[in-house]
């Protein structure tokens, strides 16, 4: 096991040798009416008020985990990356090290890397497969996203890649056929991707069992917390409908079940769990 230093912002062991690190790969900005939807500003601008600035963006961080289990070590998520222009990185705000820097200042060796998962092909999800230079970051790791996104992500459908860089994915296309599953799947024994689309047509979610917990990641279905209501939904969304019904299914086992929840963009307490409320659900953070 490697040693972890205070570069990791939080740590879990789940039980039976699995262990999970959550790192942050820099933070960005987005629109904030886009990332509430539809639900009336007057809901939730009290919210977001202590971080929105004069463009009315609000800061979104990039959030990784890196998983440890017997069988092998899993990467979930690989954030913008390097491979940005000046022009996009100051529309963005993109600050921070990227997912590279992020992992070796944490005491981790990017080329120990057997596999990585994430949850949709969006820039700011599957930006960091590549160096500066071209060459892949995590040069033994199986690619792990559903056929299916990849399917919409190198379509002509302009409203379903605008949040794609085909030119990028483009790079990395071959590598990411060969790893690429569909439907439910086993990375690692412990370690599944199970298919929710909603968000995009192929976004899936991340869990990973150890003997005594359970953890979750479901990507852009629950970037911050108001997203535990399942209605809430982001204008990002290609299926809104498919985002409320899931949501409120994988919800329901995750309060049931006491699963650790881990969302992908809160910079301040991404760690939590989500208790019932109603008809709904509510996040509460315990990092």
């Amino acid at each position: 096991m490697t040693t972890i230093n205070e570069a990791v912002h939080w740590s879990a062991e789940l039980g039976g040798g699995t262990r999970v690190a959550l790192i942050q790969a820099g933070r960005f900005r987005s629109d904030a009416g886009a990332l509430l939807g539809v639900v009336p500003r007057i809901m939730w601008n009290d919210l977001v008020a202590s971080e929105i600035d004069d463009k009315h963006r609000i800061v979104q961080a990039l959030n990784c985990l890196l998983i440890e289990t017997p069988a092998g070590r899993v990467l979930v998520e690989t954030g913008i990356g390097d491979r940005i222009s000046d022009k996009a990185r100051a529309m963005r705000s993109y600050q921070g090290p990227w997912i590279v820097p992020a992992l070796e200042n944490a005491g981790f060796d990017p080329g120990s890397v057997d596999a990585v998962a994430v949850s949709h092909l969006h820039y700011d999800h599957a930006g960091g497969m590549l160096l500066a230079d071209g060459d892949l970051a995590f040069p033994r790791a199986r690619f792990v996203a559903q056929l299916a996104e990849w399917e919409i992500a190198m379509g002509d459908n302009p409203r379903l890649v605008a949040g794609y860089d085909q030119p990028e994915l483009s790079l990395v296309r071959d590598l990411g056929l060969r790893g690429a599953v569909t439907g439910e799947a086993e990375i690692i024994p412990g370690v599944s991707v199970v298919p929710t689309g909603g968000h995009s047509a192929g976004h899936q979610g991340v869990l990973i069992r150890g003997t005594d917990r359970t953890v979750v990641f479901l990507g852009d279905l629950f970037m911050r917390p108001w997203n535990a209501n399942p209605r809430w939904v982001t204008a990002f969304d290609d299926f809104p409908l498919d985002s409320v019904t899931v949501k409120a299914a994988l919800f329901a086992h995750a309060a049931e079940e006491s699963w650790t929840i881990v969302l992908s963009h809160e910079p301040v307490h991404p760690i939590g769990r989500l208790l019932r409320d109603r008809d709904r659900y509510r996040y509460e953070a315990t990092v």
